[in-house]
């Protein structure tokens, strides 16, 4: 029986998703918790829909595995979350899907949202899960910038060297908006896909845009080059959630 499930985590003490040796990871934990339901001497892989990097967040991360136990999706539920090992994971929900379900590749979109503390002070609550930014920042020139994201583009000049071959650096962003109450800030990004530390990478140029070191024109030029450089820089992972999985 194959299932989905949606997770949820705190990445701050997480050094990822994917499982590494000598390291905490998302995957790592969630496979050790599912292990004991699993047939003696049967190994589990839980696949996710995509990675999320050391620091990062997830509010709607989707992944698959396949289990060969009667389990009803909230006796499952309760079993993963009473296996794992802390309360900064949490499976919030569980469902059976057809066998041939991959909760990567039948992805057809996402929602990454990054958030911001803007103000002298930080607040010491919001500290995991938002980048501080001190300098105020020019909202109407942040929403002239993004505007120039949307699309299909090569966004390579707002990638990260993932150490693999990728197909294609062409992604298409579906919107971006900015939302802030207050000293809180937050960009919600949605496309089709995102190369590696993309959306940090235009969290970061925004950010930029808005303190102004550059400006919101730069986008294009940018996008047209093709090449990463110093201008482009990632956004600290702390203020980056996967928000949702769309299929």
């Amino acid at each position: 029986m194959r299932w989905k499930i949606t997770i949820a985590y705190d990445g701050t003490d997480f050094h990822g998703w994917q499982k590494q040796i000598g390291f905490r990871t998302v995957q790592q934990d969630l496979e050790k918790a599912i292990s004991p339901l699993v047939t003696e001497g049967a190994n589990v892989a839980v696949n996710g829909s995509g990675r999320t990097d050391a620091g990062v967040h997830a509010h709607g991360q989707i992944a698959h595995f396949d289990l060969d136990r009667d389990m009803t999706p909230h006796q499952l539920r309760r079993a993963i979350n009473g296996n794992l090992p802390s309360d900064d994971v949490r499976v919030m929900h569980a469902e059976t899907v057809a066998p041939d379900f991959d909760a990567r590749r039948d992805a057809v979109s996402k929602e990454y949202r990054y958030r911001i503390w803007n103000a002298e002070i930080m607040d010491p609550s919001e500290r995991r899960t938002r980048a501080h930014v001190t300098k105020p920042l020019d909202l109407p020139a942040i929403h002239a910038a993004a505007r120039l994201f949307i699309g299909t583009h090569d966004f390579a000049a707002f990638s990260a060297n993932p150490l693999r071959e990728v197909e294609s650096t062409v992604r298409t962003v579906h919107s971006i908006e900015i939302f802030s109450d207050g000293p809180a800030v937050e960009f919600r990004v949605t496309g089709n896909g995102f190369l590696y530390k993309m959306v940090r990478s235009i969290s970061g140029f925004l950010i930029a845009v808005g303190i102004g070191r550059e400006k919101p024109e730069a986008v294009d030029e940018i996008i047209a080059s093709k090449i990463r450089t110093a201008r482009v820089e990632s956004a600290v992972p702390q203020g980056l959630t996967l928000w949702r999985v769309f299929y």
